[in-house]
């Protein structure tokens, strides 16, 4: 067992020359004698990579599940959030950034065992943990052992990640995962490698992977930012990608952008843009399509694609009432696909 003074050995390295070589993403960093990887936490010392965000949230909240947002995965439950310092990416408009961008001596972190963190799970009485606020990449392996025990407590697990994550590591860490909210930023390798130094085609490959090879359910979530993504055109090429590869039923949430961090000279994004956006996803073939960050009750409601009762009325967060029963629309009986108990 992990104790609170002990450095945890990470997972996914190699000796590279003088260097290591760390797996765990994309970026692949090769790390020197007593340096820290891009992410902050992932630490060469004495010759061997340390995860220092083992066990080291910043910090636990419970917010209702379609916060995340996930609104096809228990809708209307709370659930366990937390994360811890770092980054993997470096996105210019984060807005968690006082966390995404912070080294964990510069935040205020503790020890949580990952048996205290699902205990505190079940203390709570809330039916799933999620790994958030920064991305949960980077602590990998404080991942595994959470959901893990949760899987055998019956207690969910999510990640909201934005999914640039190599292809082995990946296997591992979503091995005892529920559901998962992808961020899919942009549709454009420049957006992806001039705003968040990474690559678009590694979270495409994330996505295929997580929809046709494990059992994760899966959501989506585009930050829509004036003039960088948001173009009629972008979005069109999003949407047919997705229709073509995922299929019609994966949630796609648009969300409005505020001014943060390093993109405060742009404006937040005009709701007209989020509305005109979803419009074009529903009329494309996108089954369920919603808009966050707003207040715009449809845009935030469950709609049956057949027969367009609603299905579940939402006010920004907070569930008003259902009209679903064992994922079937008790107007006309279609089969509504997530997991709704």
């Amino acid at each position: 067992m992990q104790k609170e003074n002990q450095l945890y050995e990470a997972k996914w390295w190699q000796p590279e020359k003088n260097k290591l070589l760390c797996t765990l993403c994309p970026r692949y960093c090769t790390i020197g004698e007593g340096q820290n990887g891009f992410c902050f936490i992932r630490k060469n010392i004495d010759g061997k990579l340390y995860s220092l965000g083992y066990g080291r949230p910043t910090g636990f909240a419970i917010d209702p599940i379609e916060k995340k947002p996930l609104n096809h995965f228990l809708p209307g439950s709370q659930i366990l959030s937390f994360g811890t310092a770092g980054c993997n990416l470096g996105c210019k408009f984060c807005q968690n950034w006082t966390m995404s961008k912070a080294r964990l001596d510069e935040n205020n972190s503790f020890y949580a065992s990952p048996e205290e963190v699902v205990q505190l799970a079940k203390k709570q009485k809330v039916p799933s943990i999620a790994f958030t606020y920064n991305d949960p990449t980077i602590f990998g392996e404080y991942v595994i052992d959470i959901s893990k025990i949760a899987r055998e407590e019956k207690v969910k697990s999510v990640m909201v990640t934005a999914g640039y994550i190599d292809k082995q590591a990946r296997k591992e860490i979503y091995k005892y995962i529920d559901a998962a909210n992808v961020d899919l930023k942009a549709f454009s390798e420049t957006f992806y490698h001039k705003l968040t130094f990474s690559h678009l085609q590694n979270i495409l490959e994330t996505l295929l992977w997580l929809k046709n090879e494990t059992g994760v359910w899966l959501e989506i979530t585009t930050l829509l930012i004036p003039g960088e993504n948001d173009s009629a055109d972008e979005l069109k090429k999003m949407i047919d990608w997705i229709l073509k590869n995922l299929g019609d039923e994966v949630p796609l949430h648009f969300t409005a952008f505020h001014p943060d961090f390093k993109l405060l000279h742009k404006p937040s994004t005009p709701p007209q843009i989020l509305f005109s956006a979803r419009q074009m996803a529903l009329k494309k073939g996108i089954k369920y399509c919603y808009t966050g960050n707003i207040h715009h009750p449809e845009g935030q409601t469950t709609f049956c694609p057949k027969c367009k009762t609603k299905l579940i009325v939402r006010d920004w967060h907070t569930v008003i009432r259902t009209n679903i029963k064992n994922n079937e629309c008790l107007n006309c009986g279609a089969v509504i696909c997530g997991i709704f108990s």
